[in-house]
């Protein structure tokens, strides 16, 4: 078989976006395979799973390097993720190969994805929150614009047991789907540990993704559809795509690729719960209206809370530091 060139591009594409946000591996090459190249969805999964597995390494060597990384937080997520993703792929396996099962991961991805654009949501609102905190006086998650995001991590106490269930479930869905080494975990994390920084946020998960895909991969391996071709174009988009993206990832904040991204990911979830063109088309065009109307709502009600708790604080709380002038 000839070499997919565009195969490759849309990989590397897809790839800027996982260093760059921690999101979108299997949730946005898995859906471009099944949907533009025509792979089947357990092939599309196997294939992916074992690209990243290779993939994930490149992006989180960068992350560590700017220590961004809290590897408490991986090893106790490992704990839970690695043995539940090598389930995963059995799960899938024991489904069988037919048009149902085929169907019944379909499903799986667009809930998988569904659940990874709410998070991106998530992390949106709290990005708007630092943006409208820098006027305030608030607490930052973010760093203040103008300014490099790789910043001392922050001092957290460490819930092993939530951490170790949310590993669980995160590796079960991806040894299933390739969904969720970075689009669901990340939302978890998100939840647990709201002091972790954005860059924080994806550098950690990019590291507990490595072992955790690594799994899924050996795996798919075993008892998968891999195809060497599918794998081989992926990785050869994929590798520069990851790091480029970790390279930005590290001094700049990724909010209008979250937004875009977020979107795919509905426009991806639609696809695979079998809407035709023209129905996605309009759901695509009422859920933009709906969003940026909600958006607009929910950013003036942040400013007004905002200013308001200003209002109650020391006076020399509010000056705003000349880094950010």
């Amino acid at each position: 078989m000839d070499f997919d060139w565009a195969m490759a591009l849309g990989s590397f594409l897809v790839a800027i976006v996982v260093g760059l946000t921690g999101m979108g591996g299997g949730a946005l090459m898995t859906p471009m395979l099944v949907t533009f190249f025509g792979v089947s969805p357990l092939a599309a999964v196997s294939s992916d799973l074992v690209a990243a597995a290779v993939m994930k390494p490149v992006g989180s060597a960068v992350h560590y390097r700017q220590g961004t990384i809290n590897m408490r937080l991986v090893a106790w997520l490992c704990v839970g993720s690695v043995p539940s993703a090598f389930c995963g792929v059995l799960v899938a396996k024991a489904l069988g190969s037919g048009q149902d099962v085929q169907h019944v991961i379909e499903i799986a991805m667009g809930i998988a994805l569904l659940i990874a654009a709410f998070g991106l949501v998530v992390r949106g609102y709290q990005a708007m929150r630092d943006r409208a905190a820098r006027h305030t006086g608030a607490d930052r998650r973010t760093a203040a614009p103008g300014s490099p995001a790789a910043t001392d991590a922050p001092e957290i106490t460490v819930r092993p047991i939530p951490t170790v269930l949310v590993g669980a479930v995160g590796g079960l869905v991806v040894g299933i789907t390739s969904v969720g080494s970075g689009s669901l975990i990340i939302v978890a994390l998100l939840a647990l540990y709201p002091a972790l920084k954005a860059n924080q946020l994806v550098g950690t998960d990019l590291m507990q993704a490595v072992p955790l895909v690594m799994a899924a991969a050996i795996g798919h391996l075993l008892f998968g559809d891999f195809q060497m071709e599918v794998t081989t174009a992926l990785l050869v988009g994929s590798i520069p795509g990851v790091y480029i993206g970790s390279r930005i990832s590290s001094r700049a904040p990724g909010g209008l690729i979250r937004r875009l991204l977020a979107f795919v990911l509905v426009a991806s979830a639609l696809k695979m719960f079998g809407l035709s063109t023209t129905a996605l088309a309009w759901s695509l065009l009422a859920l933009a209206a709906a969003s940026w109307l909600t958006w607009i709502f929910v950013r003036r009600q942040v400013h007004a809370r905002l200013a308001a708790d200003a209002t109650d604080r020391p006076e020399e709380d509010l000056r705003v530091p000349a880094g950010d002038a």
